[in-house]
């Protein structure tokens, strides 16, 4: 199967070329366009718009990169919670027509408490997987149903729901997720399309992949996989190396941090940072090209699972990872603008090329 490959746009130019954080700080209109332009020019499939409690709001910020690129689609981060459901799924039925179906959606229930309580939600982590399941729940009836209907939950209630704007994709668009939890396993089983989790060691990443879709299979559902990964490439392993720990020295001495409010801590502030954390702890390497330091100096603070090497290297590593069933990757650097660049002129058409052998040794 063809691979996809995602990536991240960022809001505003960044501050360091050791960057974390793109999400947050002043929108910057043109700079959405660049970054937009840019991951559409490089050949990625797709490129996720965050969230975070106090960023731009994310449809708008894709709708104005869709407006002004042509193929590439918008994965928008998205917390259940904040707007009512069936409202969600004609709001997310109308950007699917009006951008000929470019939209899926990424669902998180938010990093920590204390910043879920900025968007004014003090409701447990748990509580919030279980109101998500059930807001994920109503979404697709609102784009399945033909005649108005009634439902009545424990977070939720609609009398005469109907919806007169139907997505362009079918059944629906796709929607994501992330988490480690039970509660995150439960909704994301049950009602999400692909599993979106950090790249770990291959032994444990193969186990989590049988478990859900051992999981998925007892809703009579199938379940994809994206990996997400920040490649760090070098025109010899030598040299990609130097940059990863040029990179690391930058991040520990605090240069990559200071103006975004995520950043503050090194601790892990969820189950799966903690799982990360873990990983980081056994060992620097694993598999070779896997390297967590980045991982263990900031808490496993989203996306620090790096592959060190060349791009051929860094090819074959992640390629391991679509053996294993995994078809989507989200591959995005440290230094967001030329790294976009490089991943689409020396990683991505390798990345896709490998696909396809292994697709024909296949058969």
């Amino acid at each position: 199967m063809p691979v996809r490959v995602v990536g991240m746009i960022g809001v505003t130019p960044p501050k360091s070329d050791a960057q974390l954080i793109i999400i947050e700080g002043a929108l910057d209109p043109a700079y959405v366009v660049e970054s937009a332009r840019a991951h559409q020019a490089a050949g990625y499939d797709m490129a996720l718009v965050g969230y975070s409690s106090s960023s731009a709001e994310g449809f708008l910020v894709a709708l104005h990169a869709a407006h002004h690129t042509e193929r590439i689609k918008l994965l928008i981060a998205h917390r259940p919670g904040f707007v009512a459901p069936t409202l969600m799924a004609r709001k997310i039925a109308t950007f699917d027509r009006l951008t000929g179906g470019r939209i899926a959606i990424h669902i998180i229930t938010g990093k920590t408490d204390a910043e879920q309580w900025g968007d004014g939600d003090f409701s447990p982590k748990p509580e919030r997987y279980e109101r998500a399941a059930e807001y994920l729940g109503l979404m697709r009836r609102a784009w399945a149903e033909t005649a108005p209907f009634d439902f009545e939950g424990r977070f939720y209630r609609v009398a005469g729901a109907a919806s007169d704007v139907r997505p362009v994709q079918s059944p629906h668009p796709e929607i994501l997720f992330g988490g480690a939890s039970e509660g995150a396993l439960a909704m994301g089983a049950e009602h999400c399309d692909t599993y979106a989790v950090y790249a770990e060691p291959l032994a444990a990443a193969r186990q989590k992949i049988a478990e859900m879709r051992e999981r998925a299979a007892k809703f009579g559902r199938q379940i994809g996989f994206n990996v997400s990964a920040r490649p760090i490439l070098g025109a010899t392993e030598a040299e990609a190396w130097e940059k990863a720990r040029a990179i690391l020295a930058k991040i520990e001495g605090g240069a990559a941090r200071g103006w975004s409010r995520q950043e503050a801590t090194t601790d892990a502030v969820d189950n799966a940072g903690r799982r990360m954390m873990g990983f980081a702890a056994e060992k620097d390497v694993h598999d070779a090209r896997l390297w967590m330091p980045i991982t263990r100096a900031t808490g496993a603070l989203g996306n620090t699972s790096c592959f060190v090497g060349t791009a051929e290297q860094v090819a074959e590593a992640l390629l391991e990872y679509y053996r294993l069933g995994v078809g989507s990757f989200l591959v995005r650097g440290f230094d967001p603008a030329g790294d976009t660049v490089e991943f689409g002129r020396e990683l991505i058409p390798r990345l896709k090329e490998g696909a396809l052998r292994i697709d024909r040794e296949r058969r």
